[in-house]
């Protein structure tokens, strides 16, 4: 059955206790207890995550999406900021860092942001 995600959770569960700190299992967990809006055990096994593959884009991007979600603005500038640092030219994550700083009411960052974005993707341009 496609998305059994709660399946697929008792699963990784089963795995998590032979082997608690294995990062792949901890950011599958995560993920999918995320996918079942459990935003609290999505940031614990995350949190976990972190310990043992720190700096994962892909697990900051999840853990900045719930700490939006959460309405942890500055949690989640603090994530996307981490994310930034590994990928330099990633303008989806500057145009949400850029977002987020708009929600904080930090227009000047807000434009730094979208000016950046407007700079790494104007190569990109066709002009007609």
């Amino acid at each position: 059955m496609l998305d059994d995600y709660q399946g697929a959770l008792e699963d990784l569960d089963k795995v998590h206790v032979l082997e608690p700190n294995n990062a792949s299992t901890l950011k599958t967990r995560g993920y999918i207890k995320y996918m079942l809006d459990d935003y609290q055990g999505t940031l614990k096994d995350l949190d976990k995550v972190d310990v043992f593959d720190p700096n994962n884009v892909f697990t900051l991007t999840i853990c900045e999406d719930v700490k939006l979600i959460l309405k942890d603005c500055q949690g989640a500038l603090e994530d996307l900021a981490k994310a930034y640092v590994f990928e330099l030219n990633n303008t989806s994550t500057l145009r949400t860092h850029g977002g987020v700083e708009y929600m904080l009411d930090d227009y000047q960052g807000t434009l730094e942001d979208l000016y950046k974005v407007n700079v790494l993707e104007r190569p990109n341009n066709v002009l007609i």
